[in-house]
């Protein structure tokens, strides 16, 4: 799924080598922690979070093919 979400946010950011993301499996749940470019984050969360949204919906998705969930959790660099 890590393959998955940076083909999927790759396109939409000016700076992918700073593209970072960490995959925790928590038995049936697998929790895939997204860090982006600081100018970046608001292309990936999109207007309204929307872009967000559909990012997480296609990884839900991904998932539920392997009985699995999916949590995809922007993290915010500043923080």
């Amino acid at each position: 799924m890590v393959d998955l979400l940076k083909a999927l946010v790759e396109p939409i950011v000016d700076y992918p080598e700073d593209i970072k993301i960490d995959e925790l499996d928590r038995g049936n749940t697998v929790v895939l922690e997204l860090r982006v470019n600081p100018d970046d984050m608001g292309k990936v969360i999109g207007r309204r979070g929307r872009r967000a949204q559909a990012i997480r919906s296609i990884i839900k998705a991904k998932a539920k093919l392997s009985n699995q969930r999916a949590i995809v959790d922007i993290i915010d660099p500043e923080e």
